[in-house]
C-alpha cells in the first residue's frame, strides 16, 4: 500500500544577524583624545622644539626681523618643568654658536644671540673689533651699519671711571655696572666658568652681554634650526603687545601676506660656525 508523504517545507535561511550600529564617540573618549594631544604638544614644545619669532634686528643679517624660526631644544638638556632636573646634554655650547636663552635680567623673555666667549676666555673690543684670548676674531657674519654707536659697542670693557660715567640712556644695567669691574683684568673681560658671553651680529645695534652681563649655561634653551616663515614688518609691529596693535597687525598680515612674505628665506637652515 502506497503511503503518500507530503514533503515538509524548508524554512528560508535566516538573514545574518546585523552588527550593532556603531555609537558616536563618548564625551570621555573625546576628552581623552584631547588630553593625549595636549600632552604630546607639551612634550614636543618642552623637550624637542619650539617656534618663535625674531622681533628685533640685533642678529641681522644672519636672522632678520620677522623670521619665524624653529628652535632645536634637545641639544642642551631641556629642563623638566616644575623640577630642578634636566635631560642629559647632547652637546656643549661652543664659541660661534647661535643660541636662544632666557634673558638673565628677565627670564620670561627669550633672546637669540651669538656666543663669542665661553668660561675661561677673555674678550675685548677695540674700535669695534673683537679680540678673543688676545687674538683678533674673524667674523664674516658681522655688520656695522649705525652712524651713532654707543661707547660700549666700540670699546669694551670700559674703565671703572667710564662705567660710573656711562649715560643711563645707553641701557647699561645697574646690576652689570656694579658686577663688571670684578671680571675686568689683564687682556679684557674674564668669562667665569658656567657662563657665556654673547653678542649680536648687528654689532652696533645689539643690547647684549656688553650691556647686561653673562648668560648662565642653565639659561640656554636651544639654537635656531631653520626658518619656517618670514614676514617683512618693522620691529615695533612685532613688539606691540596691546590688543588694538595686535589686531591691526594681524589685519595687515592678512592683507599683505603674499607680497610681504620673504619666500626665499623659508627653509633656511642655520649652519654652525665650526
Amino acid at each position: 500500500m502506497d503511503t503518500n508523504f507530503e514533503a515538509a517545507p524548508i524554512p528560508p535561511p535566516e538573514p545574518p544577524s546585523a552588527s550593532p550600529a556603531p555609537r558616536g564617540e563618548t564625551i570621555w573618549g573625546v576628552a581623552r583624545s584631547l588630553v593625549i594631544i595636549l600632552i604630546g604638544v607639551f612634550c614636543i614644545r618642552t623637550f624637542i622644539g619650539e617656534a618663535t619669532v625674531i622681533p628685533t634686528g640685533s642678529m641681522e643679517n644672519t636672522i632678520l626681523i620677522g623670521d619665524h624660526v624653529f628652535l632645536d631644544k634637545m641639544l642642551y638638556g631641556p629642563k623638566v618643568p616644575y623640577t630642578p632636573w634636566r635631560l642629559p646634554r647632547i652637546r656643549k655650547v661652543h664659541r660661534g654658536d647661535i643660541i636662544a636663552f632666557h634673558y638673565p635680567p628677565n627670564p620670561a623673555v627669550m633672546f637669540v644671540k651669538r656666543v663669542i666667549a665661553i668660561g675661561g676666555d677673555t674678550v675685548r673690543v677695540v674700535d669695534g673689533q673683537v679680540y678673543l684670548n688676545g687674538k683678533l676674531l674673524v667674523e664674516p657674519y658681522v655688520i656695522h651699519e649705525d652712524s651713532v654707536v654707543p661707547p660700549l659697542c666700540l670699546n669694551f670693557p670700559p674703565t671703572v671711571r667710564e662705567i660710573r660715567e656711562y649715560p643711563d640712556s645707553d641701557q647699561l644695567t645697574a646690576t652689570w655696572a656694579r658686577e663688571m669691574p670684578h671680571y675686568i683684568g689683564h687682556g679684557g673681560l674674564h668669562i667665569p666658568k658656567g657662563s657665556v658671553f654673547v653678542m649680536g651680529d648687528n654689532r652696533d645695534d645689539s643690547l647684549d652681554s656688553r650691556f647686561w652681563g653673562f648668560v648662565p649655561l642653565q639659561n640656554v634653551v636651544g639654537e635656531p634650526f631653520f626658518v619656517y616663515w618670514s614676514y617683512n614688518a618693522p620691529s615695533h609691529d612685532w613688539l606691540n603687545s596691546s590688543f588694538e596693535g595686535q589686531l591691526r597687525f594681524d589685519g595687515s598680515i592678512f592683507l599683505n601676506f603674499i607680497h610681504k612674505t620673504r619666500w626665499s628665506r623659508i627653509g633656511k637652515v642655520f649652519v654652525r660656525q665650526e
